[in-house]
């Protein structure tokens, strides 16, 4: 039997975010202190990541130590400097004798075309991330890597609307699988379990949703440059006993959750990641921790939407529904 759960009970696993509300940006860190074995897949055709060749299975180092998840474009890839001083600080990392180099492997979405662009996380944001890790809450909306989030952006920020961060864990038993999700994408979102459309492109007069799928198919001839980015970022956590190959399999897996929520997903302007780490408490088949979780991550998507507050006049998913509520007779 299957039931939700928070994401910070996940064994092993503990969540930390740092903000600047007034800038538009954050970053969030995923800290696994005592490893994790972890895969990758990168499906987007614009990514900004740090640390992803090393998970490849034939490679030397079998466990990281962090994952982080960041605002601010590649400037904002800066803020793992403040994660490893935080981790080497506790004698947390790969054993080289002379001190221990912690693992931190990251991505960036781009938000500097909302808030101050000249605004980044740091390393100083990303260590202040590990310090309210200590309290391990995982936060949802405009918090961390969320913050400047922003969907729907095909015909440029005054049709977008604003996104967020949101999560969705489950328990199966022993079994734990959760998603983390920054959702900044190009199109729209759409609800996994009712196919209703969540957020996305705006209509011309602000009041509705277009179809970004749509609008990007009847301008199809030429090459665009959308300047204003993209890009979704997610982290799955697993109590599972996996390996590293086994991990890259789950984040593969995990990818569908993105397919059935983006529309549309691994755009040639979206750098769409997802990390998958597994701090091996319980036995598992890979089959079953990945379908968990693209289910979690297609539901944390839908969160981070719902969960989303007006930042920089962007509307939300609230407003849209507040405007049909006001539609409807009597």
């Amino acid at each position: 039997m299957m039931k939700e759960i928070a994401f910070e009970q996940i064994d092993g696993i503990r969540v930390g975010h740092a903000e600047n509300l007034e800038a538009g940006t954050g970053c969030t860190v995923v800290i696994c202190e005592e490893g994790a074995a972890a895969g990758v897949d990168v499906r987007g055709g614009a990514p900004g990541t740090r640390e992803t060749d090393l998970l490849n299975p034939v490679n030397l180092v079998q466990a990281i130590h962090a994952v982080l998840l960041t605002g601010g474009s590649a400037f904002g890839l800066d803020a793992a400097s403040g994660v490893m001083q935080f981790l080497e600080e506790r004698g947390i990392g790969f054993d080289v004798q002379v001190t221990k180099v912690p693992i931190v492997c990251g991505a960036a979405l781009f938000d500097l075309a909302i808030g101050d662009h000249a605004t980044r996380p740091d390393r100083t944001m990303g260590y202040r991330a590990c310090l309210h890790a200590e309290r391990n809450i995982t936060l949802q909306g405009n918090v961390g890597a969320g913050t400047g989030a922003t969907v729907g952006k095909l015909l440029g920020m005054s049709r977008a609307m604003k996104s967020g961060l949101g999560s969705f864990a489950v328990r199966a038993g022993d079994l734990k699988v959760g998603a983390i999700v920054a959702v900044n994408a190009l199109g729209d979102v759409v609800d996994p379990d009712t196919g209703e459309k969540l957020a996305g492109l705006l209509t011309e007069d602000l009041q509705g949703l277009a179809d970004t799928e749509e609008v990007l198919i009847r301008s199809s001839s030429g090459e665009k440059n959308l300047f204003s980015g993209s890009t979704t970022l997610a982290v799955v956590a697993t109590n599972a006993s996996l390996s590293k190959a086994r991990m890259a399999k789950v984040a593969s897996m995990a990818q569908n959750g993105f397919a059935q929520t983006l529309r549309p997903a691994h755009s040639m302007f979206d750098g769409d990641t997802i990390f998958a780490v597994g701090t091996g408490r319980v036995d598992s088949d890979v089959n079953a921790v990945g379908l968990l979780a693209a289910r979690t991550v297609a539901r944390a998507v839908a969160a981070a939407v719902k969960r989303a507050s007006p930042l920089f006049g962007l509307k939300t998913h609230g407003d849209l529904r507040v405007t049909e509520a006001k539609r409807l007779p009597g």
